[in-house]
């Protein structure tokens, strides 16, 4: 009898690839994606083999593992990763699979080792991945020199870590140096978590991007949000008033002169930096718009800087002000369940309960992301029902939610190895 060593069964995905180029290459370019691609469990399973297992995500700050042997995890799907802090302060990422019989080596979300040892058989692997014990057990020919740990791609910039499952990920080097520059004054080395909070909603991740990149809802939705942020982050938006101009310009000449870089940079339609004001008179997302920490980062010396925002495609958006910074994370569990992390920075020497209030300085997000929740809950509801079909995008207030659509597709279509939309034809869709 011949035993196999794999089952050729083909790809039991390929025709909901083929299904889904399809749809992707007809579909209205402004108007939201047909139903399957936000319930359906293969077109899940799409996502995150094209898109989560091939695209640049922020695994975490590098302030949560700031010596040697400090490490974080997380999940991507099935997949465990773990990522570390290594000799002379490099960052590595592995997959958080032992060698052996493919035991997780770490199952706490952050701590520290001197060594990484398997709890099931305690084959030990160095910080670097190597593995440096397997016990005799193995036999004298046991080559340990073949069994480290499987690496995953790491590039760190501006205190974020970015990880890639893919064996050729896309280029980011150019976005990640201007990212460097435009977080240098807040000194994210000597940053902290302040506090964390998982939200676990029940829609789709693509809901839950789409919500974010548009704040057509926000005044029926957000009062707390709307005590400081202004809806739009350009003057050239036609939304933009003179007296919107003449803040966004007063704000500008006074960054200017405090060496706080604010100009637009954009990255095609997958990395977005930009700072703006906040409303008049406030300094800070909180309820009262006054500093929530008050020790401000890095060299600021002023904590009016308004919010700088992030985009990082496919998962994370960001806002940055002079107390403190607040990133935010989408990680898909299913085809309707989504859970969105959200992490509040501060100087690593502020002290809670002096310089700061977690409760106070959660406030205001809180609020907001349960309110999102809510939204996107609901919308999933509706789209499950027999009666959705593709609705039309607001072109003034939600061509944000077109450029996060344009830039799924293209990445979609493009990882899948499909022929681009035609209405893609002119969109830098990277």
């Amino acid at each position: 009898m011949t035993v196999t060593s794999t089952l050729s069964l083909g790809d039991p995905l390929e025709p909901a690839r083929a299904a889904a180029a399809e749809m992707l290459q007809n579909r209205e370019r402004t108007f939201s994606l047909p139903q399957p691609f936000y319930n359906d469990e293969r077109v899940f399973q799409l996502d995150m083999q094209e898109i989560f297992h091939k695209e640049w995500l922020i695994a975490g700050m590098t302030c949560e593992i700031p010596a040697k042997g400090n490490f974080l995890t997380l999940q991507i799907g099935n997949n465990p990763i773990l990522v570390i802090r290594g000799a002379e302060g490099a960052v590595h990422a592995f997959h958080n699979v032992c060698r052996h019989r493919g035991s997780r080596l770490c199952t706490s979300e952050k701590g520290k080792v001197a060594k990484l040892v398997c709890p099931y058989h305690q084959w030990t692997y160095e910080l670097d991945g190597r593995l440096l014990f397997a016990g005799t057990e193995m036999g004298a020919d046991f080559d340990m020199k073949q069994f480290g740990l499987k690496p995953v791609n790491c590039k760190t910039a501006g205190g974020y870590i970015f990880i890639s499952l893919a064996e050729n990920p896309p280029a980011i080097d150019e976005f990640l140096a201007t990212l460097a520059h435009y977080m240098e004054p807040y000194d994210m080395e000597n940053t902290k978590v302040a506090v964390q909070t998982n939200l676990f909603e029940k829609a789709n991740w693509k809901l839950v991007l789409e919500n974010n990149r548009e704040c057509y809802h926000c005044n029926g939705s957000h009062p707390e949000l709307l005590n400081t942020l202004l809806e739009w982050d350009d003057t050239n938006d036609p939304r933009a008033s003179q007296s919107f101009k003449d803040h966004v310009a007063e704000s500008a000449a006074k960054w200017e002169a405090e060496k706080i870089p604010y100009l637009h940079a954009g990255f095609g339609l997958r990395n977005r930096i930009v700072r703006m004001p906040l409303l008049k008179g406030t300094v800070s997302m909180t309820m009262d718009g006054k500093q929530g920490s008050k020790k401000l980062m890095g060299r600021i010396q002023n904590p009016d800087l308004g919010s700088m925002r992030i985009l990082h495609l496919p998962h994370s958006w960001n806002h940055c002000m002079g107390d403190h910074i607040i990133v935010f994370t989408v990680w898909p569990i299913s085809a309707q369940e989504t859970m969105v992390t959200t992490k509040w920075l501060v100087h690593k020497d502020a002290v809670e309960g002096v310089d700061y209030d977690v409760a106070r300085l959660r406030e205001v997000w809180d609020a907001t992301n349960d309110q999102d929740r809510r939204l996107a809950e609901e919308n999933q509801r509706g789209i499950n029902s027999t009666a959705y079909q593709p609705g039309p995008y607001s072109q003034t207030y939600e061509f944000g939610v077109v450029n996060f659509i344009d830039w799924y597709s293209g990445r979609m279509l493009n990882n899948l190895g499909a022929a681009p939309a035609p209405y893609l034809r002119d969109v830098q869709a990277q």
